[in-house]
């Protein structure tokens, strides 16, 4: 820690006794970096005193400090009381009261009177008003800015009175007080000031320090460099060019200390990474090349706090690492679940007779929970997805979900005071759970933010809507971070760029060093122009710029080794394009960079079609599988074969997921249930036209039936893609009662003779004495005119229905997907052929396609071959899939 020694040693060679000094820091981060050098010169006196500016600067103002859900409460009491027109609620007056009261803040800051600025923004509206000659209406967005800035003109005035009365300041007010104190503080103070590592001051920070200085009761010094002093086109020695001017620094001052170091000879590497976690990846690799290998002087810096858990990833080898840097509530889960909880009640408000289960699944699935509470959501997810429920009913939510130890917070609450009690207890409940570090952090934030909240309330008879609660919540959750404490003397550090502020290190890795994460660019969230920002002297998102370059530049300007890592891909906000900041080191900078490109070449899941031998416990259960082979056992084998081992060997089922909209297997499903009800009245009968019509006339009934046969609710129905998809099947239905019906009408004789006829132990031999089992279910066997059909239903249009097989081909000929309908009916028609029942009828089998219900049944035909060499070839399949030399391999579908 060069300047920081530095520092140290000249404080010491004037005074030996160190606590004669206050030290004025940016930050609280150095302290225990100072306290180290201290230890290592073997100091034994009594401490200096520590301060950051603004620590002083409230010293100095004497005002307590308000900030945050206290302040937007008591600014609206306020706010209603001058009742303006048209009346705001909380919900909206917090849309834009932060906005301006950081504005506000920076008014105070920087401008002489925050009244003027005030009245410069009314004036400005009134004048554009007059040039538009907008007329009377009220709703003309220019008239709305106008009547804003003349109620601020009014507000806020009041506002910073009443909180005199109470001795309460906001940040800007507190610099206002302060400015006029400052005088006689450096006057009567016998205390003396050393101020390190400065860089911008607010104008009350630059009086302070320059009265202070006058008063020879001060000293600073600044850490800058001649590479970016010197040259004035260097926005990163914007400020301290300023410094330098003071005429406090004089030939009796020096201004302290300008290095030349960025000169020095440096390993500079830019990295052009393709993704955003990526970068992460890259760094195992740096960290080959440090030869430290305790990472002693080495400092990851995350321009994006949200890398900081894909980092620590790639560093579980690293023995000891310290994380000094903040992550943002937000990203953590529980934060996604309170989010949650507050739609659900939003939604709640809208629809009080049904929760949608994408409202309620997250919820269930983000909270912690107990060993109790895990099986109650089990059990209720198993039965919704089952059932396929979209909306489910609160008698059903109660039913399933009522034993939930949170059950509460899922119901419509009775006020936003009462929802704020059952969150703060069930916040005391998690934490009695095992649960991590960081989920405790997460929860303990929020019951705090859920306690001020209600004890603010207290005094204010504010009406709080559950949706301001919600903004409330989300403003404390995206400004609030969890900040990690750790041993930052040793080991690698994990740093934000602020918290690197007066402190040095030999490596440097940087990551997403992007336009727009560094510098941030024109993000500023303002209602004040540019050109009035400029005006009266505010800091514009140019010196934001500058304050950002000289934090990078300082940096590593002290490194030997330096790694800037940017994300190259353009996705959402970022733009792929890398920070100008390195743009400028390659133009203007006598350093040879490296420059380096990383691609996301990670190789895809799996490089080969999976393999699976066929081992003894294999072939065991697939001599079980001989017992009972079915058709569709087959079909799944020649579609995958792995699809085959996982659900015939290994006994695995896909899980069920709740449809939305009705899946092509449902919709099946759905018209061949219902044609099931249709034709088990009809099943032994020589249909009559009466019969058919009767069941046209039914259908409704029927597919109402099916709808109870797939445990959905008939409100999954009742609209959007489902209530298209029931009339389809309605359609389909029609259309082939109607085929029914036309060849009946045409003299023909028609029977029914079985529906869903379920056949089992159907021996097939394969060689010698061994043999298989047939069994299954034909949907439809009936009689046309003396011959007996074996009717198939498919949802999926007719395919191959002609056989054409011969001596050459026989061995393979249905060793092919393309060939399964046909396949499945020749096993139909070998089956029924051994059913006695059916002996002597001529059999005809065929499918009947659901995509195209009026042409009826189209029948398998044999153009060669006949039914005997078809199931040669059946044998042939069956015989490769008992081989124990073929092992089962994956089919891998090109799309």
């Amino acid at each position: 820690m060069k300047f920081l020694n530095k520092i140290i040693h000249e404080l010491l060679a004037q005074n030996p006794d160190l606590s004669a000094f206050n030290i004025i820091l940016p930050g609280k981060r150095p302290i225990v970096f100072i306290r180290q050098i201290l230890e290592e010169n073997n100091y034994s006196g009594f401490l200096p005193n520590f301060f950051t500016i603004e620590e002083l600067i409230n010293t100095i103002a004497d005002k307590q400090p308000i900030q945050g859900i206290p302040l937007w409460l008591f600014s609206y009491d306020v706010f209603r009381s001058l009742n303006f027109t048209p009346y705001e609620d909380f919900g909206e007056f917090l849309k834009w009261f932060p906005t301006l009261q950081k504005d506000w803040d920076d008014i105070l800051k920087f401008s002489d009177s925050d009244q003027a600025v005030l009245q410069y923004m009314f004036d400005e509206e009134r004048i554009k008003e007059w040039a538009q000659n907008l007329g009377d209406d009220e709703d003309v967005p220019r008239k709305k800015f106008l009547n804003f800035w003349r109620n601020m003109n009014v507000f806020l005035p009041e506002l910073k009175e009443k909180l005199k009365e109470r001795n309460w300041a906001t940040s800007g007010m507190i610099h206002e007080t302060a400015k006029a104190e400052i005088e006689s503080f450096a006057k009567s103070t016998s205390e003396h000031f050393v101020f390190c590592g400065f860089n911008a001051f607010t104008p009350v920070e630059e009086k302070l320090v320059r009265s202070l200085l006058k008063q020879d009761k001060a000293q600073c010094f600044f850490q800058a460099d001649r590479y970016y002093f010197d040259d004035e086109r260097q926005e990163a020695g914007k400020f301290l060019r300023n410094h330098k001017m003071w005429k406090e620094f004089d030939e009796h001052r020096a201004f302290q200390w300008i290095e030349d170091d960025f000169s020095q000879p440096k390993k500079i590497k830019v990295y052009e990474v393709s993704g955003n976690v990526t970068q992460t990846k890259v760094l195992p690799e740096i960290f080959k090349e440090i030869n430290n290998k305790t990472y002693s002087n080495t400092a990851v810096v995350l321009l994006d706090e949200n890398l900081l858990p894909a980092s620590l990833d790639v560093m579980h080898g690293i023995e000891s690492l310290n994380i000094t840097m903040g992550f943002p509530l937000k990203n953590l889960s529980f934060s996604n679940a309170v989010k949650r909880l507050f739609y659900l009640q939003k939604q709640l408000e809208k629809n009080k007779s049904s929760y949608y289960y994408r409202d309620i699944f997250p919820i269930l699935e983000e909270l912690p929970k107990s060993a109790e509470d895990e099986l109650i959501i089990n059990d209720f997810k198993a039965k919704i997805e089952e059932r396929n429920i979209v909306y489910i009913s609160g008698k059903l939510l109660h039913e399933l979900l009522g034993r939930l130890s949170y059950f509460g917070l899922l119901q419509k609450a009775e006020g936003t005071h009462s929802y704020l009690d059952k969150l703060i207890a069930f916040c005391q409940q998690v934490k009695w759970l095992e649960i991590d570090d960081i989920q405790y952090e997460n929860v303990s934030h929020f019951e705090n933010a859920f306690r001020i909240i209600k004890n603010q309330l207290t005094p204010y008879n504010i009406e709080i809507k559950m949706e301001t609660l919600e903004i409330l919540i989300n403003q404390h959750i995206n400004s609030e971070s969890i900040d990690f404490q750790g041993e930052p003397l040793r080991g690698l550090q994990i740093m934000g760029l602020l918290e690197t502020r007066l402190l040095n290190f030999e490596n440097v890795i940087m990551l997403s060093v992007n336009e727009g994460k560094l510098p941030l660019g024109n993000s500023q969230n303002t209602y004040i122009p540019f050109d009035i920002r400029k005006v009266f002297d505010l800091h514009t998102f140019l010196e934001n710029d500058s304050i950002y370059a000289y934090h990078f530049y300082r940096l590593i300007q002290d490194a030997r080794n330096v790694h800037l890592l940017y994300n190259a891909l353009s996705s959402g906000v970022n733009t792929g394009e890398k920070s100008r900041f390195i743009t400028q080191i390659e133009m203007e900078s006598a350093h040879e960079i490296e420059h380096l490109i990383i691609e996301n070449s990670s190789d895809p899941i799996t490089t080969k079609p999976i393999e699976i031998a066929k081992t003894g416990i294999v072939m065991e259960r697939l001599q079980k599988w001989k017992e009972k082979v079915s058709a569709s056992h087959l079909t799944s084998y020649l579609y995958n074969p792995i699809d085959f081992y996982l659900s015939k060997i290994l006994n695995t089922s896909e899980t069920d997921e709740i449809e939305e909209e009705l899946s092509v297997k449902n919709y099946g499903n759905l018209v061949h249930y219902s044609l099931q009800e249709v034709y088990e009245v009809l099943k032994g009968k020589l249909l009559k036209e009466s019969d058919l019509r009767n069941s046209i006339k039914a259908v409704d009934q029927y597919i109402n039936i099916a709808i109870e046969k797939l445990k959905h609710q008939p409100e999954f129905y009742e609209k959007g893609m489902n209530y298209i998809h029931k009339a389809i099947a309605k359609k389909v239905i029609e259309n082939i009662l109607n085929h029914d019906l036309e060849l009946i009408k045409q003299g023909n004789k028609l029977e029914i003779v079985d529906i869903e006829r379920k056949f089992e132990n159907v021996e097939f031999y394969l060689e010698g004495n061994d043999k298989i089992s047939f069994f299954g279910f034909i949907d439809r066997i009936d009689k046309l005119n003396g011959t007996l059909r074996i009717i198939d239903y498919k949802t999926a249009k007719i395919k191959n229905l002609n056989v054409k097989i011969d001596e050459d081909n026989v061995s393979d000929y249905f060793h092919n997907s393309d060939r399964k309908q046909a396949l499945q009916l020749c096993i139909y028609h070998y089956v029924v052929q051994h059913l006695p029942e059916f002996w002597g009828f001529p059999i005809e089998t065929g499918i009947w396609s659901f995509a195209e219900a009026k042409k009826g049944m189209v029948a398998l035909q044999f153009d060669k071959g006949d039914i005997d060499e078809a199931m040669k070839s059946v044998k042939s399949l069956i015989l490769e899939i008992l081989n124990p030399d073929i092992s089962f391999v994956e089919n891998i579908k090109s799309y």
